[in-house]
């Protein structure tokens, strides 16, 4: 039986009819019910199912946050659900975002494993050249030192023990400084081009050598790396000069008590000025700053972040000093084995007395120079990588450099020169060309 009314039959009382007060505005003072409340599309939805058809996700038409901070990476309320952001843009394959620790020591990898041309061919080439010309000054120290220890025999009068300590000192220590400096150049110059390769590889671009050495700037690499010594030469050769002064002027407590105490400070205040400094280098290749400026430069970067830099600084640096020594053993004891002095041949055939005579063999030398070139190519790019990473982590915590990148990807396509070219605090922004004055 239907409620409806038949045909030709009057419908009941307030059938179809609106409810009373429909249509009537409401008493002043009363809002209507729901008033000032958000629709319900803005609720996210329960975890685990996806928002009711057409309706937009949580967070829809929320404005940006301000520019200059960086945005909240991985928050909830972004993308197609409202669950975590989409991840950051890695031209590289190492996000531009800010790094932990993890993300920059598997980013320095993952840089090298993306252009190993231009790091570790680069390497093994200025470690070759290296090697080179540092095995033909290993052996004359070594053969100074053989003849020291076939001159010095139990029983020699002082006066021949001090000539031939001076004979040996004469041959030696031109060599040793002539090493000193072959390796603090080589070393700039192989700094300052993986520098450069690996931060334009951080910005995805794949550069030559004949690239990473034009953008090297190694004059300006070379400077850095003498005035850092230099600084930290400066605090240690008063501490130095008063010791010596106590102890000519036969204090013996004064010198012994200034000594200890100067050498525990002078230590401290070296490595905290050295990590102050660490970022001096990736400023004058990738920024285009002079020495002094990029001393300052590295100064204010470091600074709030000093134990965040040594941390991870000094983690890096154990893991690149224990991945070069697991490298240089096995070529170290092939070189033992080949009857080096004091090798193990030696030792068998002639004696303990005769080790101390033997002289160096050329396979000895050769054999270690292999192992230092195979072990410098696989760790020096390591290094640099973390150095890089650590450089644009600071500027992206302190400057929102990753926000300046995505602006510069998003118009334009990075160019690989935005770390020289766009805008940081304390220096004009470009100009309309897009460049730096």
């Amino acid at each position: 039986m239907s409620d409806d009314p038949g045909w030709g039959e009057q419908p009941p009382p307030g059938h179809g009819q609106p409810p009373p007060g429909y249509g009537q505005p409401p008493p002043y003072g009363h809002p209507p019910p729901g008033y000032g409340q958000p629709p319900p599309y803005a609720q996210p939805p329960p975890y685990g199912q996806p928002p009711p058809y057409g309706q937009p996700p949580p967070g829809y038409g929320q404005a940006p946050p301000p520019y200059g901070q960086p945005p909240a990476y991985g928050q909830y309320g972004y993308g197609p659900y409202g669950y975590g952001q989409p991840p950051a843009p890695a031209p590289g394959g190492v996000p531009l975002r800010p790094l932990g620790v993890g993300d920059i020591l598997s980013g320095a990898f993952t840089l090298i494993r993306r252009n190993p041309v231009a790091t570790l061919g680069l390497a093994a080439i200025v470690q070759t050249i290296y090697a080179i010309a540092s095995a033909f000054i290993s052996w004359q120290e070594l053969t100074a030192a053989h003849r020291l220890g076939t001159t010095l025999v139990p029983g020699s009068a002082p006066r021949h023990a001090l000539h031939a300590f001076g004979r040996f000192f004469a041959a030696y220590v031109p060599y040793a400084l002539l090493d000193l400096a072959l390796v603090f150049v080589f070393q700039a110059i192989l700094t300052g081009m993986l520098t450069g390769a690996l931060g334009r590889g951080l910005l995805g671009h794949k550069i030559t050598i004949a690239e990473a050495w034009r953008i090297a700037r190694v004059p300006a690499v070379i400077g850095v790396s003498l005035l850092v010594p230099l600084i930290l030469l400066a605090i240690w050769v008063p501490i130095a000069a008063i010791v010596i002064g106590l102890a000519v002027a036969k204090v013996a407590a004064g010198a012994v008590a200034i000594g200890i105490i100067g050498f525990i400070g002078a230590f401290v205040v070296t490595v905290w000025i050295s990590v102050r400094l660490s970022l001096a280098v990736p400023s004058v290749v990738l920024e285009g700053a002079r020495p002094v400026e990029a001393l300052r430069r590295s100064w204010q970067l470091v600074q709030g972040s000093w134990w965040r830099v040594f941390g991870i600084s000094l983690l890096a640096g154990i893991i690149v000093a224990f991945i070069g020594f697991i490298l240089e053993l096995p070529f170290g004891i092939l070189g033992s084995l080949a009857g080096g002095r004091g090798g193990f041949t030696t030792l068998f055939n002639q004696g303990a007395a005769g080790a101390a005579v033997a002289g160096p063999t050329v396979l000895t030398v050769v054999v270690g120079a292999i192992g230092s070139i195979i072990a410098a190519t696989c760790t020096r790019p390591i290094s640099a990588g973390v150095t890089v990473l650590l450089y644009t982590d600071m500027r992206i915590r302190k400057e929102g450099l990753d926000l300046a990148l995505n602006q510069a990807a998003q118009a334009k396509g990075l160019t690989g020169d935005e770390f020289m070219s766009l805008w940081r605090p304390g220096r004009p922004g470009p100009p309309a060309g897009g460049q730096q004055p």
